[in-house]
């Protein structure tokens, strides 16, 4: 608290106490205010009749009683408890800022009162501007509805991007490609614009991938083989019977025959 004491704010407070009261103070500061007897002229110039009776500082009790005066005229005149100081601080030499800092307070609230002085020190308290509307007034506000309460005052979202578009945050300084087309969506993004599934392969058969480059003919997408679950309506016509055997033949390797000795086996 010590290193917060202000030696020239207590210059500041030494000549605004003496312009006030017509005393001079000591050398010592502290010391000259300790009896009470300056501090007591003080705020009976600021406010006459604060303190009835000052006591001279023949004894010890004497000086306190001062002292809870000043205190006690000081709280009446205006100054808040947070800002008023105890009398050990100042009669004990206890806190010496904090005595600094109510006279500082009390210079405000006297300018606050209108108590101006040549020594413009201390900052004026902010006063209460109490305001009157009439009821025609205040019934005019309550047809005001701002937004916190729901409403946007007609705010649309045109020119907005699309539901589920990307976001493409653009800056030309750093060469940076221009946004795309904010205004297509893809199928990705949870919708089809209503489109349909006109040309597209039937549904099991092999995705072709051709490639120009390299020659590649796509096949037909349109058969559907037997592996694939349908047979479309075959029939059966032209088969071997159930269990007979099945003959391989190749020309190169088998002699020609004829249809009837094809079928001795199975007469």
């Amino acid at each position: 608290m010590v290193q917060k004491y202000d030696p020239q704010m207590e210059d500041a407070l030494r000549q605004w106490i003496q312009e006030v009261t017509g005393r001079t103070i000591p050398a010592n500061f502290m010391d000259g205010l300790k009896d009470g007897v300056i501090l007591c002229e003080l705020i009976n110039k600021l406010q006459p009749g604060s303190v009835p009776r000052i006591n001279q500082p023949a004894l010890n009790w004497h000086k306190l009683e001062n002292i809870t005066s000043f205190i006690r005229a000081i709280s009446d005149y205006g100054l808040k408890p947070h800002d008023i100081f105890e009398a050990n601080d100042l009669f004990e030499d206890m806190n010496h800022t904090q005595v600094q800092s109510t006279l500082i307070a009390l210079v405000g609230m006297a300018k606050t009162n209108g108590f101006h002085t040549k020594y413009d020190i201390g900052v004026k308290y902010t006063s209460k501007k109490q305001r009157k509307f009439t009821p025609e007034k205040l019934k005019e506000g309550n047809s005001i509805i701002c937004q916190q309460m729901g409403s946007n005052k007609y705010a649309s979202q045109k020119g907005m991007t699309s539901y589920g578009t990307r976001r493409h945050i653009y800056d030309p300084k750093m060469g940076m490609e221009k946004p795309v087309d904010r205004s297509s969506i893809h199928l990705q993004m949870g919708t089809n614009k209503c489109a349909s599934m006109a040309g597209m392969p039937a549904l099991g058969t092999v995705r072709q991938v051709t490639e120009k480059n390299m020659s590649v003919e796509p096949i037909d997408t349109t058969t559907v083989s037997l592996q694939m679950g349908t047979n479309k309506v075959p029939s059966q016509s032209g088969l071997t019977p159930i269990g007979g055997s099945r003959l391989v033949y190749d020309r190169k390797y088998c002699n020609q025959r004829s249809e009837e000795e094809a079928y001795d086996g199975f007469n």
